[in-house]
């Protein structure tokens, strides 16, 4: 089975096509440039290399959310076109799932952190499996950075994420010995780890609907907020998201 996992839910574009759970080919582009402007080459370039073809793919994967809203539409869009024309499924999986992964394998809870500016992040947790995948162990949710270092206890836990790279300061001063960080190469979600659950998944018998699938970002666009369209937070800092986003 040929899987093509496109991610792009971060400043950088993540493509890679696996058989079955070995990853062929993977590429990672981060210039600056807009998504729109590198997925598709990017894409060609993958293919081509690992000298395969659209009509040889199996099954496509990608990250529903959170992430960059503009990153999220592209990489949806971009995977649901090629679902229709292929007539081939799509799995979708949690980005910060697939950030998770970089925290494998740890002994460790594993907390994946993306920024959402104004001192808020996305953030989940997560053990690692005996499959090698993660485990969910909290639900994800968009909170205050303060927030959620003041609810974790005393055990350690590894954090992971370019949010946990731009609060590392503050998260170190607050849980001292109990924090670890995976570093910098480790702070984006890779599409080889986005092909490897999403292949485990479909086995399971998981799919999207390709019409009505839509990226969940966890909070309103800036446009909502604006035209006052989007809902009220509660009046505590954090905003809880019930049940899996994945």
């Amino acid at each position: 089975m040929l899987t093509l996992a496109v991610e792009c839910a971060t400043r950088t574009v993540s493509l890679a096509l696996l058989e079955d759970r070995v990853v062929r080919a993977e590429l990672s582009v981060n210039l600056g440039k807009h998504h729109a402007e590198t997925l598709l080459p990017a894409l060609d370039h993958c293919l081509s290399l690992a000298g395969f073809l659209p009509s040889h793919l199996d099954l496509l994967a990608c990250t529903v959310g959170p992430g960059s809203f503009t990153g999220l539409r592209i990489g949806a869009s971009t995977v649901k076109g090629l679902s229709l024309a292929l007539g081939k499924p799509i799995v979708g999986v949690s980005t910060l799932e697939v950030l998770a992964m970089n925290g494998i394998p740890s002994s460790h809870k594993i907390c994946p952190i993306l920024d959402a500016r104004h001192d808020q992040v996305y953030a989940g947790l997560y053990r690692g499996g005996a499959n090698g995948l993660p485990q969910k162990a909290g639900n994800e949710r968009l909170v205050d950075i303060q927030f959620l270092l003041q609810e974790m206890g005393s055990e350690t836990i590894l954090f992971v994420g370019d949010g946990a790279l731009r609060h590392e300061t503050r998260i170190a001063a607050m849980l001292g010995e109990n924090a670890r960080f995976a570093g910098p190469d480790s702070q984006n979600p890779r599409a080889g780890a986005l092909g490897r659950i999403a292949v485990q998944r479909y086995q399971e018998g998981e799919s999207l609907d390709t019409v009505r699938y839509a990226p969940r970002y966890l909070r309103p666009s800036e446009a909502e907020v604006k035209s006052g369209m989007a809902p009220k937070p509660p009046g505590e800092t954090k905003i809880d998201i019930p049940g899996d986003v994945g």
